[in-house]
């Protein structure tokens, strides 16, 4: 019998089985692809870590942790996976990105410098914004090497000793008391303890449960640009716009590949049909012309030097597509399942969770463990939607 199996693979997943493993505990992780792979969330080169979180300041607690966790993650492999860039927020004063950064700023003491859209433009050449908007630079901020931090939370956990398991599909689970059972298509499993954090699968692994969850296709683009202001070698950091039109984030050039860019909002909803997906969890990606052509307009009012100025679409030099698994509210579940306190579910990240998943690991750890959860976890549990559903 196993202490803990792991589903999926990805950020959580193979945080979870690494945590768990460097403890000693007897851990299956199993994934129906291969991690990383490009079918997920956890995949696309690079994101966005940052501490003074808009989207809520309870957040913040569990940020500080992870960046300690990134920071023995690398001593122990030995490599870099965070590189500390600086982050420019930029958007109107009043806006939600502006007034939630400084809320959470403000509530945990963090250092974040405030300038006009003027200061920002001599500082940082190469942008562009209405007058009258605010600029945010967090200098902690940065990004992490996603692929590498999958495939490196992996190789750790194999040399701790964990049993990994891919193309490996769950076909279903039970638990009572004593024990879970997981079984693939080919063996079954037992454990004394169930971590759920399958992505966009979630919803199909905790059906009954009726989650509220919606997967969103989402699109990633590299362009090349000649202009030597966007290279993360000159000083450019990331960056996080909130536009007229929605929001969009993106990040230096360090390699041939370019600035990479991406619509934080919008996206394809990826519909559910039996146990598969309709649209392209198959690995089968389809780039949108609407999507890249909002991207590049994006480029051409607040980054015009990236591309040319003419009205037609421009040929990125990568593109790559990912999923967002949606909650209503935009916040995670994390929480032990209402009737299997043997079962922990980590789920719902939409499209901000990558930066925390090496503490989402290390809380599954802990509940494994039946340790104390010293974060306040409140806003994130499940039972928020069932009291939404009977109001």
């Amino acid at each position: 019998m196993f202490d803990a199996i792991v589903v999926g693979l990805g950020g959580v997943g193979s945080s979870a089985c690494y945590n768990l493993a460097k403890q000693g505990l007897q851990v299956l992780g199993i994934d129906r692809y291969c991690p990383p792979h490009p079918y997920g969330s956890s995949h696309g080169d690079t994101r966005i870590i940052r501490k003074s979180y808009f989207e809520h300041p309870s957040y913040v607690p569990l940020l500080q942790r992870a960046y300690t966790l990134w920071s023995e993650l690398e001593e122990e492999a030995g490599k870099q996976l965070y590189f500390p860039t600086g982050l420019l927020e930029i958007g109107p004063a009043d806006g939600v990105v502006i007034q939630g950064v400084l809320r959470s700023a403000s509530d945990h003491d963090l250092p974040v410098e405030r300038m006009s859209m003027q200061q920002a433009k001599r500082q940082f050449p190469g942008i562009n914004g209405e007058e009258d908007w605010q600029v945010l630079f967090e200098k902690d901020a940065g990004y992490l090497l996603v692929d590498q931090c999958v495939e490196t939370q992996i190789a750790l956990a194999n040399h701790h000793g964990a049993t990994i398991k891919t193309n490996c599909s769950m076909v279903r689970w039970n638990a009572d008391h004593h024990e879970v059972q997981v079984e693939t298509q080919s063996e079954r499993f037992i454990a004394k303890k169930l971590i759920l954090c399958a992505g966009p699968w979630s919803d199909q692994a905790l059906l009954e449960y009726r989650l509220p969850l919606k997967v969103l296709h989402k699109h990633l683009y590299w362009y090349r640009c000649e202009n030597p202001l966007y290279q993360q070698a000159k000083g450019f950091p990331c960056f996080f716009f909130d536009t007229p039109t929605g929001y969009y984030y993106g990040f230096p050039a360090f390699d041939e590949s370019g600035l990479k860019v991406a619509r934080h909002s919008g996206g394809t909803p990826v519909a559910i049909r039996g146990n598969t997906r309709a649209g392209s969890l198959d690995g089968t990606h389809h780039r949108e012309e609407e999507d890249q052509r909002y991207v590049e307009d994006f480029l051409r009012m607040y980054m015009p030097s990236v591309i040319p100025t003419s009205n037609g679409p421009s040929q990125p030099s990568r593109w790559k597509g990912c999923y967002y698994t949606m909650t209503p509210d935009e916040h995670f579940i994390v929480d032990v399942l209402p009737d299997h306190e043997n079962v922990f579910v980590i789920a719902g990240l939409s499209g901000h969770g990558f930066k925390f998943t090496s503490v989402l690991g290390e809380l599954a750890s802990q509940f494994v463990n039946e340790k104390p959860i010293g974060f306040d976890l409140d806003f994130l549990k499940m039972s928020r939607f069932q009291k939404a559903s009977t109001q």
